[in-house]
């Protein structure tokens, strides 16, 4: 039986293997739109880690100090460096100008209360004084002549008082004889009446001589004293004259150390310039700048204390401010520690209140950043510090008091902080 050819089974051997395999889809998350939208993503959140949020700055960890509010004691002082001064300073003037002739002491001496330290030289003064001692002496002598005047005029009115009291005794003992002998006849009334007229007019005289004596008297008493004081007067202004040339000679004010006393032989004063000073020996006191912050807080009378355990007192607070600080002035509780010298400086605490146990935090650049009135307060993770409004009181170099705003255990970021924008401080 005849078959027909198998037109199939004449293909060539490799054509079986020549047939369409069928690959299987790609998954949609390894398409490249999936690929486009995670790379975007993926820089979005590295964009998002690395810009600060909004309102927010980033700060290395390093860059940065904290530290915790506690509540401890709290000892309520002031530290300051004091400058150690002349208890009292009196001050070498010139009295009267002149060119300076010779110099008696060196700075630095220790000086009496008028003992002289130069001479000047004023031809001009000394001529003036001259020619004004002789005036007054002119004028003393005129004065002493009408006092001398007075005098003998005084004299002279005793002396008629004295021969008016004697004529008139001689008066009276010849009318006694007289009348003796008129009693006994032998003399008659026309020879007693003779001496009865000169006893009268003798007594008379002496009743006017003592009346003008006495009027006299007074005028003379009234005379005197003028005289008197303007003899007192014009001494007093010689005196003065003369001590004009005493005033050629600088002197020293006051017992204690001569300083700043720096004349040079030929230097030419006026009268009024200073010739240097004289400081309390053995008698200082300590003089101290403060900042202005606590000028309402120290005063008169508040205790204080070297770091040798020397006690002090507040004595004065000078209020003025200058350049953010205004200056005190304390004095040693005694006669204070040897071995003191002007200008050197001493470390003191003054007590500006009673120790006792407060909410404090350390003291710090955010103190001057924020003026006390707010900190950056540390989440608990420490990632992340936030501004928190707050309320500082007394301080120390070491603690500040907080009145509001923090909590005992809250940390802090005590350094500066002036730069930070914002409220947020992003830690790295």
């Amino acid at each position: 039986m005849m078959t027909e050819p198998d037109h199939g089974a004449s293909t060539s051997p490799g054509a079986a293997m020549d047939r369409r395999v069928a690959r299987p889809r790609r998954p949609w998350w390894r398409g490249r739109p999936a690929l486009i939208g995670v790379a975007v993503l993926l820089i979005a959140l590295a964009v998002w880690r690395v810009l600060p949020a909004s309102g927010s700055t980033d700060i290395a960890a390093a860059d940065i100090e904290t530290g915790e509010v506690t509540r401890a004691r709290f000892d309520d002082y002031l530290p300051v460096r004091a400058t150690v001064a002349p208890r009292v300073t009196t001050l070498v003037g010139v009295l009267s100008g002149g060119q300076v002739e010779r110099l008696l002491v060196q700075d630095g001496a220790t000086v009496t209360a008028g003992q002289p330290l130069a001479t000047l030289a004023n031809p001009e003064l000394r001529l003036d004084v001259l020619t004004r001692e002789a005036q007054i002496a002119g004028q003393l002598g005129s004065v002493a002549g009408e006092g001398l005047g007075i005098e003998r005029n005084s004299l002279d009115r005793a002396a008629q008082v004295a021969q008016a009291e004697y004529d008139l005794i001689k008066a009276r003992r010849d009318l006694a004889v007289r009348q003796q002998l008129h009693d006994q006849g032998f003399l008659s009334d026309a020879g007693v009446r003779s001496f009865q007229e000169e006893a009268a007019y003798q007594e008379k005289r002496l009743a006017q001589l003592r009346t003008g004596r006495a009027a006299e008297a007074r005028i003379t008493a009234t005379q005197s004293a003028r005289l008197a004081d303007t003899q007192q007067r014009l001494s007093g202004n010689l005196a003065a004259v003369r001590g004009g040339l005493e005033a050629l000679t600088i002197r020293a004010p006051a017992d204690g150390r001569l300083t700043n006393f720096t004349l040079q032989p030929g230097q030419t004063l006026k009268p009024g310039d200073p010739a240097g000073q004289v400081d309390s020996e053995g008698s200082w006191k300590l003089e101290a700048d403060v900042d202005e912050y606590y000028l309402g807080r120290v005063a008169v009378g508040q205790r204080a204390r070297t770091l040798d355990g020397a006690a002090l007192t507040v004595s004065k607070v000078l209020p003025a401010v200058k350049d953010g600080r205004f200056r005190v002035e304390l004095t040693f509780d005694g006669a204070g520690p040897r071995g003191l010298n002007r200008g050197q400086t001493l470390d003191i605490r003054i007590t500006l209140g009673s120790a006792a146990v407060a909410l404090v935090a350390p003291v710090g650049g955010w103190l001057e950043s924020g003026g006390g009135t707010s900190a950056f307060v540390l989440d608990a993770d420490g990632a992340h510090a936030r501004r928190r409004a707050v309320k500082t009181g007394r301080r120390n170099p070491e603690q500040v008091e907080i009145l509001s705003g923090l909590k005992p255990g809250a940390r802090i970021v005590t350094s500066n902080t002036a730069s930070v924008k914002g409220d947020i401080l992003n830690i790295r």
